[in-house]
């Protein structure tokens, strides 16, 4: 006998108008089937019942006048939260079905397991409730699943306690705080085929970045086993961003990050027992390998997209791998809101914190963008919520939904477990209340009333410190900005941190720093991992061995790290110019990374020694050059950010240009092939007095006033005793300045300027402006200011320029009328 179409609706039936019928996740599911199955995207077989069948149920066990009862004291506050979300549940799971609702779930049960040749298949059977994943509520996770159910006793249970999860705690509290009337929502369950991710891995995707709402990436988290474990937070799973306008691109793996999670746990279909699945420790080697190869990450990013396109929004979606038919599938998809909703704002909140040398207690993954400074409330399980005070950081294992009443009155969040798409930084980020997941530890080191400060502005990295830090907010408005002949840049390091400006109008990058990224990401020497067998020191064999592992070639850590560093910072701005300034440590400062000592000279003067350009061809670190090479290539080649730029700093004489540019050729970056610039930094006197050699041999000039000024004034930029006299805008530096911008541009080269000099000093940027300067790159919190102060002194030069050439005629007229 066929399922009755009153209660049970196959997918492939449904599309996204009947949400009021089946719910969201099932009317999603179904829109899917229909409409992206061309494209490739596959979803699982399986079927919805309807609100009918939920709303039949209410009636034919009269639940409704109790439940409205239940409601009413709670509302009243004759009831707590728990005490009637208790009830409520009660009152279903102690429900029968009546014979046509059972009959009809049975028979689409059974009509399943035909379509796959099985007798009793195992099903996943989600809740999918007809006022969730609505564009402005999310109502993510309010609602129970349950995965590997099988034979249709099972499958009745579960979906009466489908029905019971109407009424968590956490969805009655949702419902309450979105002003949703309780008895209008009703439930679907959605029944659906089980993919053997418990063979293989499951994930979450997101089509933009959760954090900044940038919109030119996807963002997959996977670990191994049935999903679950990353939608709750139980795991810190693998993170892979793809950059989506490359992603068509023929030859092209535009994997901006990769970062491989602990992944110390997995959930699993259980083999015997009560329980149908079970959570097991993973191996080592499931710890230290990715789940998703490269090829797998890019086709669930081009199904992502797809989906997004067809639904015209950034969009939420879980997927899982068959681990015997080695098939992808896309489990659910909702709508994004949060970022969706910040899209609107024309402002930009920067958070920063005071003290920026204080040292952090503990490191994760950050939720928001925010810092909160307070008491530290250490809770070990849901049981304990009584005990939290209001306004402190909620400290625990892991906060799944059930947290979510106490999560609102939080100042921040920090939890042992987690990654940046698991269900509770989702709630997370929609009650806009910071969190730091996944720092494996915090249970463990923090005490319950210790002062912290939380802090998400350091990119995707949250960080944690000890005691109440000062910080600063500031709101920039980036309503109605003028637009400027001079491009206006940005000066980054941090590619954690890149995506958090993509709002910004810039016209590219003007410094992207790459030690920062040697130093924080890759943080070995290269030289050390070209030639490990001349690391002496023991401790720093150890620590290399240890980041090292999973890589045969140890060289090969040191590229793909950099590599990913570089395109991290490249692809926000794409397809603007991107200028990646090569290493410029100090030989002091290489010495500092790890294995750095065996290959570091000690020199006097560090400053004016080993750096920059002569570093490239010397023997100590030519071979570390070649990997520096390799990354920039790769990001330029196989990810496919054409628009990176390469700048060589401290280039003393031509004749050193010369041998930098042979050996950058000799590892396959020559200077207009691919269309490849390079540049050089105008920051040695002699770049100026030779301005005409170097611009023969580079496409432009970025001047660099630090070291500039301490050349021209002989000052070290470093003295405190000298501080008065260090001063970019002396007379002598501003004549240096003018000069190379001239001689630049009569031999048809750009110049630019990327110290820190035009943040700091309003009238040296109108000083640049009045020299005709191309462009100014700017630290990012500098931005609005100054590029308004740009554009006020074009605009007077402008005026000052028609003015003369409105004075000109009446000169003209008046020598012409003394004339003989």
């Amino acid at each position: 006998m066929p399922p009755d179409d009153r209660y049970v609706a196959w997918f492939e039936t449904l599309g996204i108008a009947d949400v009021p019928r089946v719910g969201g996740k099932n009317a999603s599911l179904g829109e899917m089937m229909r409409s992206l199955a061309a494209q490739g995207v596959r979803v699982p077989p399986g079927f919805a019942t309807t609100a009918a069948v939920y709303r039949a149920f209410v009636a034919a066990n009269g639940l409704e006048p109790e439940i409205r009862a239940r409601l009413a004291a709670l509302q009243e506050g004759r009831a707590t939260l728990q005490e009637t979300g208790e009830a409520i549940r009660r009152l279903f799971l102690e429900s029968g079905f009546p014979p046509d609702l059972a009959d009809a779930i049975r028979a689409a049960y059974r009509d399943l397991g035909a379509r796959r040749g099985v007798e009793a298949p195992a099903v996943a059977v989600r809740s999918s409730a007809t006022a969730e994943d609505l564009p402005t509520a999310s109502f993510a996770g309010q609602q129970e699943t349950f995965l590997n159910v099988r034979g249709e006793a099972a499958l009745l249970d579960a979906c009466r306690r489908c029905f019971a999860s109407l009424f968590t705690d956490r969805a009655i509290s949702y419902r309450e705080a979105q002003g949703f009337d309780h008895l209008q929502v009703a439930l679907s369950v959605g029944v659906q085929a089980m993919v053997r991710a418990d063979l293989a891995g499951a994930g979450v995707i997101f089509t933009l970045d959760t954090e900044t709402g940038f919109p030119g990436v996807v963002v997959i988290t996977a670990a191994w086993g049935l999903g679950e474990t990353v939608v709750q937070g139980l795991v810190e799973p693998d993170r892979i961003l793809v950059f989506k306008p490359l992603l068509d691109e023929p030859a092209r793996t535009p994997i901006i990050e990769k970062t491989r999670g602990a992944k110390e746990r997995k959930l699993v279909t259980a083999t015997g027992g009560s329980a149908p699945t079970a959570l097991v420790e993973t191996t080592q080697r499931e710890r230290l390998s990715f789940v998703l190869q490269d090829a797998e990450a890019l086709q669930l990013a081009r199904w992502a997209v797809a989906v997004e396109r067809h639904y015209g929004r950034p969009m939420d979606l879980e997927w899982a791998k068959d681990g015997e038919t080695g098939e992808l599938f896309i489990l659910q998809a909702r709508p994004e809101t949060v970022q969706a909703r910040r899209a609107a704002s024309g402002t930009l909140r920067v958070w920063r914190l005071s003290d920026r040398r204080a040292r952090p207690l503990l490191r994760g993954a950050a939720v928001g963008e925010g810092i909160a400074a307070a008491e530290a409330c250490v809770l070990r399980s849901v049981e304990e919520i009584g005990r939290f005070r209001d306004g402190a950081i909620l400290v625990t294992e892991a906060t799944d939904p059930d947290w979510v009443p106490v999560m609102r009155r939080a100042a921040g969040i920090v939890t042992d477990h987690g990654g940046p798409t698991s269900h509770a930084a989702i709630v997370s980020r929609e009650l806009g209340v910071p969190a730091v997941v996944g720092t494996r530890q915090a249970t463990a080191l923090l005490r319950d009333g210790q002062p912290i400060t939380l802090s998400c502005a350091e990119g995707d990295q949250g960080l944690v410190y000890d005691g109440r830090l000062a910080f600063t907010v500031t709101e920039l408005d980036l309503r109605d900005l003028p637009r400027t002949r001079t491009a206006i840049m940005l000066n980054l390091a941090n590619p954690a941190a890149a995506l958090r400006w993509w709002r910004l109008p810039a016209a590219g990058v003007g410094l992207a720093r790459m030690e920062f990224i040697i130093n924080n990401h890759v943080r070995i020497h290269p030289m050390a991992l070209v030639r490990f067998a001349e690391v002496a020191d023991p401790e720093a064999r150890r620590q290399i061995e240890e980041l090292t592992r999973g890589y045969p070639d140890k060289a090969e850590y040191f590229v793909e790290h950099l590599a990913r560093g570089i395109a991290k910072l490249a692809a926000p701005f794409h397809p603007n110019p991107v200028i990646v300034r090569l290493s410029d440590f100090k030989s002091n400062e290489y010495a500092h990374l790890i294995g750095g000592a065996a290959f570091e000279p000690a020199e006097e003067n560090p400053m004016l020694g080993l750096r920059g350009a002569s570093r490239y061809y010397s023997a100590r670190y030519r071979d570390g050059f070649a990997l520096e090479c390799r990354a920039i290539r790769r990001v330029r080649e196989e990810i496919g950010l054409a628009n990176v730029v390469v700048m060589v700093p401290f280039c003393r004489t031509p004749a050193e240009a010369d041998r930098v540019l042979a050996e950058m050729a000799r590892h396959g970056l020559v200077r207009g092939q691919a269309g490849l610039e390079v540049y050089v930094m105008c920051e040695i006197p002699s770049n100026v007095i030779l301005a005409e050699e170097f611009a023969a041999r580079f496409d432009g000039f970025s001047i660099g006033s630090n070291d500039l000024t301490q050349l021209v004034l002989g000052v070290d930029r470093d003295s405190a005793e000298l501080a008065h006299l260090f001063d970019e805008r002396d007379e002598a530096v501003r004549r240096m300045i003018a000069d190379v911008i001239r001689r630049a541009h009569a031999s048809g080269v750009k110049v630019g300027i990327c110290g820190e000099a035009p943040s700091n000093h309003p009238e040296f940027a109108e000083f640049l402006v009045e020299q005709g300067i191309d462009s100014i790159s700017l630290n990012p919190d500098s931005f609005v200011r100054t590029l308004r102060h740009v554009a006020a002194a074009e605009a007077r030069l402008a005026r000052t320029a028609e003015a003369a050439a409105g004075d000109a005629p009446r000169r003209e007229g008046a020598q012409e009328g003394r004339t003989p």
